[in-house]
């Protein structure tokens, strides 16, 4: 006799928890649309893809400020970040 209400019970708290999963602030492409590129500012492996020759993509980077591995910044901000190497660049910079 309780197996039937527990049963109810758990597909209500399995479908709220889908629901809340699912909810978010902005769709993803919003979000990737106030990001953009930004080249030789992520540490080593720290990078978000594309590190150049010899690597596949996310986390791959060989060493810190690596020129051709970059990592998603806010629009408007790559080129004002810092590093003992420069700053960072929307395109791939050259060794």
């Amino acid at each position: 006799m309780l197996t039937r209400p527990l049963a109810i019970t758990a597909l209500t708290l399995g479908a709220l928890a889908a629901g809340s999963a699912m909810a978010q602030d902005k769709p993803m492409a919003d979000k990737m649309a106030t990001m953009e590129k930004c080249y030789g500012v992520s540490l080593a492996g720290k990078n978000d893809c594309a590190a150049g020759p010899g690597t596949t993509c996310a986390g791959t980077s060989k060493s810190d400020y690596q020129g051709n591995a970059w990592k998603n910044v806010p629009v408007g901000t790559c080129t004002g970040i810092k590093t003992p190497k420069g700053t960072g660049s929307l395109s791939p910079i050259k060794a």
